[in-house]
């Protein structure tokens, strides 16, 4: 299951990019640390009309870095091939899957052994609606 949040949003805020990396704590960061200032447009490298945003919803891709909860943000622009995550309609029915090919054959694959592959049958409709190119996870207190 998805929800489909809906296109971006041209600019965004700009907000400081600092030159150090951390490694485990969080260091000061002093004024001169300042790289540049980014938007989150910039660092995930969104470029509207083509991207928008999808919150994920279950654990079926758990194994590739998406949990339920987080936003994808998705490529229309980029020609799915065989390997990418991508957003997709079964049937109409919206999926998160990697994407398997094979021949002729194609298979949407969870990232979660407890869900089985999705072949697509004669007859089946599948849509491409995008690939996955970056995704955003909340950290909330335990």
């Amino acid at each position: 299951m998805l929800t489909i949040l809906g296109p971006l949003a041209g600019e965004g805020a700009q907000l400081p990019l600092y030159s150090f990396r951390v490694p485990a704590g969080f260091p000061s960061p002093a004024a001169d640390h300042i790289e540049r200032r980014i938007s989150l447009d910039e660092l995930l490298d969104i470029r509207a009309p083509h991207m928008y945003l999808v919150r994920i919803e279950g654990d079926s891709m758990q194994g590739a870095g998406i949990f339920c909860g987080d936003l994808v943000a998705v490529d229309r622009s980029i020609e799915a091939e065989h390997g990418h995550i991508v957003i997709a309609a079964v049937n109409a029915e919206p999926v998160c899957k990697r994407l398997h090919k094979r021949g002729n054959e194609v298979i949407l694959q969870s990232a979660n052994r407890n869900f089985a592959p999705r072949y697509i049958m004669e007859g089946d409709e599948l849509i491409i609606w995008g690939v996955v190119t970056f995704s955003v996870r909340a950290h909330e207190k335990a």
